[in-house]
């Protein structure tokens, strides 16, 4: 039996230089920040990281690169979706032989399928490859995975290991959990929302694939964290300090545009995306990052310092983090949290 993936996995923006390649050198710097501030896993080549706007010589080049560099310091779940069966059987065998931890494939695209053929189009992959499969369920972009067939995935493929929904629908998961985990205690469910991010740990999921956790690591895994001692309060009152931020990046139109705003304001320049931008929508998404600009020196104030290797005098923006949080700490963002309600 495997273990379970748990914690927060960052599917992490792609770098672009200025002549619109891969910048793996500030790939590997941007990877080690995340990792220094406490995630536990990385997720690229997923939406976050715009997978289909890259060839796949590049997808392949992202996951070697990234093996090589973070050497097993975390794991990594490569996103390994392609346009057929075949070449994501190719895809997920030859990141298997790279050393992730697991491949995330999303149910078919384009094509909307019923129940039955998204079952077939997952176990005709999970049959071929020599690597642990994760599920993908994102509606509102592919087909969508309804409990029935995870439940028959997690029965008849040892190789698929769990989910990562993105979905964002908290009763869908529960029916999951309850359906799946007392056959395969082994299975995971990750959830893709950061809107519900300390919702969906209270019912059960091991972790998440949270774009937010690009911007604020600290943030997520203080979340994830407060959840697996059980203190639910403080998950919660962590949850709505994420929400405005999530929200303001996720509603630039031009995903994950805003994501790639939040991260300059945290000092990485990952660069232009390949979508291109008209000029009302650079300005629209320049308006977005003065808004996270906002919200993030607001959060400096009082996001406590978790990551292990961060140092003292290292800091949110341009504003110094604070220690852990004490129980004014505490009053004070149930007062914020209750003004906000009102």
């Amino acid at each position: 039996m495997t273990q379970p993936m748990n914690g927060i996995y960052t599917p992490n923006i792609t770098p672009i230089d200025a002549r619109g390649r891969v910048d793996e050198d500030k790939l590997c710097g941007y990877v080690d920040w995340l990792i220094e501030r406490g995630v536990h896993g990385l997720y690229p080549n997923g939406s976050t990281g715009e997978f289909t706007r890259f060839t796949a010589p590049e997808r392949r080049r992202i996951i070697e690169i990234l093996c090589q560099h973070v050497a097993g310091r975390v794991p990594i779940l490569a996103g390994a979706a392609e346009a057929n069966v075949r070449e994501t059987i190719d895809a997920c065998e030859t990141y298997g032989a790279m050393g992730v931890r697991a491949v995330a494939i999303v149910a078919p695209f384009y094509y909307k399928l019923g129940p039955e053929a998204v079952y077939q189009y997952f176990k005709e992959i999970a049959d071929h490859v020599s690597v642990d499969v994760t599920l993908y369920n994102i509606p509102m972009f592919a087909s969508p995975i309804d409990v029935a067939t995870v439940r028959r995935l997690a029965l008849d493929c040892p190789r698929v290991v769990g989910i990562k929904d993105s979905s964002g629908d908290i009763p869908h998961m529960m029916r999951m959990i309850a359906a799946v985990r007392p056959l395969r205690p082994d299975f995971s469910f990750l959830t893709g929302w950061d809107a519900a991010l300390a919702p969906m740990f209270m019912i059960g999921c091991n972790g998440g694939t949270n774009a937010s956790s690009g911007v604020v690591p600290e943030l997520t895994r203080a979340i994830y964290e407060a959840s697996t001692r059980g203190q639910w309060d403080r998950a919660m009152q962590l949850q709505y300090r994420l929400l405005p931020l999530f929200d303001a990046m996720v509603s630039q139109p031009e995903f994950p545009e805003g994501f790639r705003r939040g991260a300059l304001t945290r000092g990485w320049d990952l660069g232009q995306s390949r979508q291109p931008l008209s000029l009302e929508q650079i300005a629209s998404a320049q308006q977005t990052q003065k808004q996270l600009s906002q919200i993030l020196s607001e959060l400096s104030q009082w996001l406590p310092e978790i990551a292990p290797a961060l140092e003292p005098d290292q800091s949110l923006g341009q504003v110094q983090l604070s220690s852990a949080p004490s129980d004014d700490f505490i009053d004070n963002i149930v007062r914020e949290v209750m003004r906000q309600l009102q």
